[in-house]
């Protein structure tokens, strides 16, 4: 049996560590928001053993390191299901090591496709519990849309949808370290912060302005030298007219929201001069499925 769906990218409309828990890990808030820019992931399942991993790019693992063979493990451990070769054909379109969660898209996605396929009925909550141990933003890129996500990004509180808007991304040629970046945060050193609780009140109200204007992600504050491109980045979108312009995760992947297509098309065409790796999208509202 074979199925193709969707993996669709997320923005983290604010980012916000709130403090260093015991385990070590950090204690996570965030507005997240599914976009359309996505890859395409095959999937086939046929009397075997193992998992093999089929994508154009070089750079990705192709063992069980690559996050949709996890997901594809995990499921076979929480269901039980033995006996079938399952082999994944990932299309990639998200650009990876971007703040983007590409890899944690893919998972998700074939989390749901795994469900359908050999219709465990397992739904959104399971999966979403299963992927908690796959990665951080795999739950969240299960039915994806908006959402708080707080803890490691497993605690989910869904959201009255953001509003339509348009969306530019740009990704500059170089990547952050996540785990060193994580290193340099002081929590209690913070000195901004997004309002989260107002862009909570803002989608309540179905305000994009709102939204915008409140957004934040405190990473921003403990990049490395070299990454004033970011700012620059930031001050290009919101020069040809986004509400609001902030990176993503762990970056460096910088994106703005716009509430005219137009003027989004054009800031994109502007930003493609200097970067090859940019992108006018729009929000996802959440995937519903059986």
């Amino acid at each position: 049996m074979t199925e193709t769906s969707l993996a669709f990218a997320k923005l983290n409309i604010s980012l916000d560590i709130v403090s260093k828990m015991a385990d070590g890990f950090h204690h996570m808030k965030m507005v997240m928001q599914t976009v359309g820019l996505c890859d395409e992931i095959t999937i086939t399942c046929a009397p075997g053993e193992g998992i093999s991993i089929e994508a154009g790019q070089p750079y990705l693992p192709r063992d069980e390191r690559n996050i949709a063979a996890k997901a594809a493990l995990a499921f076979y451990a929480h269901t039980g299901i033995a006996g079938y070769h399952t082999r994944i054909s990932i299309k990639k379109e998200i650009p990876v090591c971007a703040g983007l969660g590409g890899g944690s898209a893919d998972g998700a996605c074939a989390l749901r496709m795994l469900d359908r396929m050999f219709r465990t009925g397992l739904g959104p909550e399971t999966l979403e519990s299963i992927g908690a141990g796959v990665g951080s933003d795999v739950p969240f890129c299960v039915a994806g849309g908006t959402s708080l996500a707080e803890g490691r990004g497993e605690i989910l509180t869904a959201l009255p949808p953001m509003p339509r808007s348009h969306i530019v991304i740009c990704k500059p040629p170089f990547a952050f370290s996540t785990p060193e970046l994580f290193g340099q945060v002081r929590c209690e050193k913070i000195r901004a912060r997004p309002d989260t609780d107002g862009i909570v009140a803002a989608l309540g109200r179905g305000e994009l302005c709102g939204i915008a204007r409140r957004m934040y992600n405190v990473f921003e504050d403990v990049l490395p030298r070299g990454a004033q491109e970011i700012a620059d980045i930031k001050y290009a979108l919101l020069d040809q007219g986004a509400l609001g312009a902030i990176m993503t995760g762990s970056g460096p992947a910088v994106f703005g929201l716009f509430d005219d297509g137009a003027r989004a098309e054009s800031a994109c065409a502007h930003l493609k001069k200097n970067y090859r790796e940019c992108y006018l999208t729009e929000t996802v509202e959440r995937i519903e499925y059986q």
